[in-house]
């Protein structure tokens, strides 16, 4: 497949510009950067530099407006829809690109989880088999999962050659997965977050946020805690996957789903998170020069200092991890009953058997969610994380031990366990000695 010019529609979001990047370096591709705003375009490409490390790639990168999108998207060998995570929006793009696009293009769209198939029928039926979904994720350059998505209209052969590209051209680690609402990776990282999300919520009393970002830090296998991600992430960004996960699927999990009011409430003000400078925490520079660290308290809806949680049994488990004694950390965990821990485990437990139940739902087998958790959020991947805990217990007694049997019967957890394989990744490259 020869890809030499990309046009990138939307380049001046965070996902166009890191995208734009990885197709300029990697494939070496001239890539239009198109946005409403050529100033947004220019500010676009120096992010773009950035993102990947490379000034080399400038002379790929060329900044342009939606008065020439005609011409990028007829001159280009693919193009990637990259605007807002709304669908009449997508759709207004995508009309417009379909009615450009040339007949051997390819074109796809990033979005990370709104239905593939619905926009492919946007295209004449001619052109329907060129079009695919291709999720990147942020930021790129780091995590390296690119889920790709046909629909039953695309071109197979088209497919698979696009599959190779990804892989062995721009060297992404490609999943492939259903048309199902956020996918597979967005699936199972928010059902966590948004469950922490809730959990925030129940336990305000308690402190909130940042006692269950205490409860779920680095020592239980994920880069950064679930709280802080969504902040990373966006409120509105992390909004509009719950709803659209919520609204197109009925699971046994579709509660888990809920958006918070009290998140909304932050939304309503512009509180969106990182990128607007507060949201589920944000951080004062003060005039000495020192950083003041905030959490939102929901209790008294207003901004407090971060506590310094210390709880016993994340104490040892990150001592026992220090000394790479992965055993004790996980039985120091599972020996320990106080509400915090039995929060931990469950979170643990659940999020191995939704992502198995995902994985053999929307990927193609047990193993789907691995690769996605691994390199799409760098947590530690489920069949990973269950070979950490049956190095301390046997696994399936401890599943229906901790986790209610009403659970466990609607997400098939017996036929789930049944389906169990070694995990190609090793989970201790992802339980970190911190909190």
């Amino acid at each position: 497949m020869n890809i030499n010019t990309v046009t990138v529609v939307g380049a001046n979001g965070t996902m166009g510009t890191n995208v734009s990047a990885i197709f300029a370096s990697f494939g070496n591709a001239k890539v239009y950067m198109v946005s409403r705003d050529i100033e947004q375009s220019k500010k676009a490409v120096n992010k773009a530099i950035k993102s990947v490390r490379a000034d080399s790639i400038t002379k790929n990168l060329i900044p342009v407006d939606y008065s020439i999108l005609e011409k990028c998207v007829r001159e280009a060998d693919l193009v990637f829809e990259s605007v807002a995570e709304n669908i009449e929006i997508k759709q207004a793009i995508t009309k417009q690109i379909a009615l450009n696009l040339r007949n051997d293009a390819i074109a796809c769209s990033g979005t990370s989880g709104l239905s593939i198939t619905a926009l492919a029928k946007l295209f004449p039926e001619n052109l329907r088999g060129n079009y695919m979904g291709v999720h990147f994720y942020n930021p790129s350059y780091y995590m390296t999962l690119c889920e790709v998505i046909p629909t039953p209209y695309t071109n197979k052969t088209l497919f698979d050659e696009m599959k190779s590209y990804l892989a062995n051209t721009l060297f992404r680690t490609v999943v492939e997965s259903k048309d199902s609402p956020a996918f597979i990776g967005n699936r199972i990282g928010f059902h966590f977050i948004n469950k922490a999300l809730q959990l925030a919520e129940k336990y305000k009393e308690s402190g909130g946020i940042d006692y269950i970002d205490a409860i779920l830090g680095a020592f239980t296998g994920r880069a950064m805690p679930p709280l802080v991600t969504s902040d990373f992430v966006g409120l509105d960004v992390h909004k509009a996957i719950v709803d659209n996960i919520r609204e197109n699927t009925n699971d046994y999990a579709n509660d888990i789903f809920s958006f918070p009011v009290f998140c909304q409430e932050l939304i309503d003000k512009g509180s969106l998170g990182r990128k607007s400078g507060g949201g589920l925490y944000k951080t004062q520079v003060l005039d000495n020069g020192t950083k003041r660290y905030m959490v939102y308290d929901i209790h008294s809806a207003d901004y407090r200092d971060t506590i310094k949680y210390s709880f016993p049994f994340v104490e040892q488990m990150v001592y026992a991890l220090s000394q790479g004694d992965y055993k004790s950390a996980l039985k120091a965990l599972l020996e320990n009953h106080s509400t915090e821990a039995e929060i931990c485990v469950e979170f643990m437990l659940e999020y191995i058997i939704y992502s198995l139940f995902i994985s053999l739902e929307v990927g193609n087998g047990i193993d789907s969610a691995d690769g996605v958790m691994a390199t799409g959020f760098n947590w530690c991947p489920p069949l990973a994380m269950l070979e950490a805990f049956s190095n301390v217990v046997p696994v399936e007694s401890l599943i229906k031990e901790r986790l209610s049997a009403s659970l466990l019967e609607k997400v098939g957890a017996d036929r789930l366990l049944s389906c169990i394989k070694s995990s190609a990744y090793d989970y201790r490259s992802y339980f970190k000695a911190k909190k």
